[in-house]
């Protein structure tokens, strides 16, 4: 991981951020440095999409998104909505050509990485055909393929087994040098985050690294307003 160095990726100085028109975080301050893996924790409601959407609008072009909702196209097969997060990467007609029939360069980039999500045996299923932790895997899938620096996803393992939900957020972390993550499990943030960001009653509540927490330091996040 590269070190971290002393200008902000991301930065707020006393911002408000709305949803629907409504205040969700107010007076924000907050820096995010390159090589972080910061935690976003806090209730439902608590604000943690609503920044996350404004941390990517800030660098869209560095940042390989994985949203709560995956936004698959159902009639597609998983190997075209991974492929997907790839079109920039090439021309039209490239693209068009794996449409209609995958090229084999693409096929076996997308292959390797439909192994690391373990998706190999669905990858030419339709993604309506697939439960909902593959539809999960093949969304984390379309980010990984971006090959960008910045990872930002939103609750991306909720849907996911313990066991895939490690495999996936270690893979995250091994392939991007800044990740940060809303995360309903304080164990897995306490895990594979070093910086926790506690949000509630729209402000931060708690901010520190992760090695200097534990599970119950968290646990008032969640208490009821």
């Amino acid at each position: 991981m590269t070190a971290l160095t002393d200008q902000p990726l991301f930065e707020f100085k006393n911002r408000r951020l709305e949803y629907q028109e409504e205040t969700v975080l107010d007076n924000l301050s907050l820096s995010i440095y390159p090589g972080e893996r910061v935690a976003l924790v806090g209730g439902s409601g608590a604000g943690k999409s609503t920044l996350l959407k404004t941390l990517r609008e800030q660098r869209s072009d560095q940042v390989a998104w994985c949203p709560q909702q995956p936004g698959l196209v159902p009639m597609l097969s998983a190997f075209h909505n991974i492929y997907m997060g790839a079109l920039d990467r090439h021309s039209f007609i490239y693209n068009l050509g794996n449409l209609i029939k995958p090229l084999p360069a693409a096929r076996r980039e997308v292959s390797g990485i439909a192994r690391s999500i373990d998706l190999e045996q669905q990858l030419y299923s339709s993604v309506d055909k697939l439960s909902g932790g593959q539809q999960q895997r093949t969304s984390i899938g379309r980010a990984l393929i971006q090959q960008r620096p910045i990872f930002i996803g939103d609750e991306p393992v909720a849907n996911v087994d313990e066991y895939q939900a490690e495999r996936l957020l270690r893979l995250i972390c091994q392939q991007h040098q800044t990740v940060v993550l809303a995360l309903h499990d304080i164990e897995q943030a306490l895990q594979f985050c070093t910086r926790i960001i506690g949000l509630k009653d729209g402000v931060i509540a708690l901010d520190a690294a992760s090695d200097q927490l534990t599970a119950s330091d968290l646990a008032s996040l969640y208490d009821a307003v």
